[in-house]
């Protein structure tokens, strides 16, 4: 693992064959990253650059997997007050275990997701719509595991927004074919300020929908279909209720198999 700044100079290094962490003790700064490096691909590892952040088990296919540190520099915050702030930091990586990889689980979760584009680390959200391009929207916070939902904007309640188009879609990349057999939604539940979905259809890598019927609800929707082996999903044709909110948006999308 090493610690770059924003012209590749390496400000701190470790290695290590199973696991591995590092402990800058100086401010990060603007355009600083992580890199984590393992010798082959593909490989499951689980990180955790901050301690604001739970650790996640992710897919890599590339050897070099690289995490700009975030800056809060725009008007809201989808982290922690605190996180990556500081002098003192412990970021930590591993190998995952057997087990963790071929459990039942919640799929879809990356607390380490990036808005760039990238092919290296999943699973990924991509969506063609975000509110205003703010971090508070973006498609990664619905896949951050987080789930409160009674409010929008700054943590803990960062969702996806979809900028008012009747045309928005999310969709999770997991890098490689997974079997998964059902969905859970938690809708934005700033009501009456949010409106919320009554219909929508989740489309899969090998061409097969399934419509489902969402309720205006600020609990957990789970929806439950065939299993299937795909290597992505689609939350698509999403339609509103007729209130007078234009607000509908989305806290988190749970895919559940392994």
């Amino acid at each position: 693992m090493t610690l770059l700044d924003d012209k590749d100079n390496v400000l701190k290094q470790s290695e290590n064959a199973e696991k591995v962490f590092l402990d800058p003790h100086h401010p990060y700064a603007f355009g600083d990253r992580v890199r984590v490096s393992v010798e082959s691909t593909p490989v499951y590892i689980v990180v955790q650059l901050d301690s604001a952040l739970s650790p996640a088990l992710i897919y890599l296919t590339k050897k070099d997997w690289e995490y700009k540190i975030p800056f809060n520099i725009q008007r809201e915050w989808p982290y922690p007050d605190g996180a990556f702030l500081g002098k003192a930091h412990y970021l930590r990586a591993r190998y995952a275990t057997d087990g963790e990889i071929s459990e039942y689980r919640n799929i879809a979760v990356n607390s380490h997701d990036q808005h760039d584009p990238q092919l290296a680390a999943f699973p990924h959200a991509t969506a063609n719509a975000e509110t205003r391009g703010e971090s508070v929207f973006y498609a990664k916070n619905a896949i951050d595991g987080m789930l409160a939902n009674e409010s929008h904007g700054n943590y803990p309640y960062q969702s996806w927004g979809i900028n008012a188009q009747d045309d928005a879609e999310i969709k999770i990349d997991f890098g490689r074919k997974v079997t998964m057999d059902k969905v859970g939604l938690v809708l934005r539940a700033d009501y009456p300020h949010d409106s919320h979905w009554i219909e929508a259809t989740l489309e899969f890598s090998n061409g097969d929908k399934e419509i489902i019927y969402p309720k205006k609800t600020k609990e957990e929707q789970f929806f439950g279909f065939q299993e299937r082996t795909v290597s992505w999903i689609k939350l698509t044709k999403l339609i509103k209720d007729k209130d007078m909110s234009t607000f509908p948006a989305l806290t988190e999308f749970e895919v559940f198999g392994r």
